[in-house]
This record gives C-alpha cells, structure tokens and sequence, in this order.
C-alpha cells in the first residue's frame, strides 16, 4: 500500500513514531507533534486512504460507530504491512504509535492483527464498537487511553470496555480522562509526554 506520508528520518538507534490522524485531519495533523515530544526519533505519518464526504480517514464505516469490517480488515492488514516496513527500514526496536480517534481506531486493530508491531500505543479517544478475541502477544505492551467522558463519537463505557479489554491481554495500561468530550485538551498532550519520555 502506498500512502501519501511525512517521514522525518531519525538518529540510529532512535525509537520510531508513527502517528494516525483522526477523520478529516492528515499527515501533518500530529507530525510535529511527534518530533517535539520526542527529539531525534524517526517519525512517520501516513495519510488515510479512504474518502468520506472529501474528509481523510483510515477505513470505511456505513454510521458513525458503525464500521465497514471487512473493510477495516483488508486495511488493517494493509496498514501491518506498512509499519513492518517502516520499522525495517529504520531498524528500530522501540515502535511507538500515536493514533487520534480513527487513528486510534486503526492503531487498535492493527495491533490486534499484529501485536508484535508496537511496543507502546497511544490511544486517544479510540472507539472499537466490537468484542476484540484475546490477543495473548498484547502481554507487556504498553498502552496509554486518553478520552472525554461526555465524548458522543467514543462513549465511556465503551472506552472502558477496550482498557479493561488490553488490561486483561497482559498490556499495561495508562488512562487519562477529562470531563469534556471528543476534543484533545493540554492534559492529554501532558499525558503523551510522560508516556513516550
């Protein structure tokens, strides 16, 4: 699959990031971000592929909530293969992923898919409307979930129910509420600062 990407190169050695934009947002939406919260690592920002309404998103979905999973399936495994090769071709051993609401979505999947991809996922304001099957190669990961709990795209107790879900795969797991709603606040980027620092 070829995405349209930013692709900073990083030191030798350096950790890779690579970051998922939410619906409408692209490859720059969380770039910068990424270099500043962690200097010196290869960052790597695909686009999504998928049109909705003219806004970029990683996958198809008939509603909100309401996911095209065959859809979500062929591009989760379209994804794998990316940051398998993004990975190789940095040679980095610590894989970060930094996804924001449909980019946490994909970041989710993907390591359900293939757990071995990632050693540390953030997820902010994720919404998986599906009972994931256990994913043993999660154990040890490390998992930072982020949300608002008034947040009408990712309700709470679904949120809850994907942290208790990559709790009971092994993964530790980091949590950061607010009382606000879809929208990111200071707290979460202080959040995502300790937990890649």
């Amino acid at each position: 699959m070829a995405y349209i990407t930013r692709d900073t190169a990083g030191q030798p050695g350096a950790p890779l990031v690579l970051t998922f934009h939410g619906t409408g947002g692209d490859e720059t939406q969380f770039h910068d971000l990424a270099e500043r919260l962690l200097p010196g690592a290869h960052v790597v920002s695909p686009r999504g592929d998928v049109s909705e309404r003219g806004m970029n998103r990683y996958f198809r979905r008939a509603a909100e909530g309401v996911y095209d999973m065959d859809d979500l399936a062929a591009r989760t495994a379209a994804m794998a293969t990316f940051v398998a090769e993004a990975k190789a071709r940095t040679g980095a051993s610590r894989v970060i992923g930094l996804g924001y609401s449909n980019g946490a979505n994909i970041l989710a999947s993907v390591a359900m898919h293939a757990p071995d991809l990632f050693t540390d996922m953030a997820l902010m304001h994720p919404l998986i409307p599906w009972s994931p099957d256990p994913v043993p190669g999660l154990a040890g990961r490390r998992v930072l979930v982020t949300a608002g709990r008034r947040d009408p795209i990712c309700p709470a107790p679904l949120t809850e129910a994907l942290i208790d879900w990559f709790a009971g795969q092994g993964a530790a797991v980091d949590t950061l509420w607010h009382p606000g709603g879809h929208e990111l606040v200071a707290e979460e980027i202080d959040a995502l600062r300790r937990f890649v620092g």
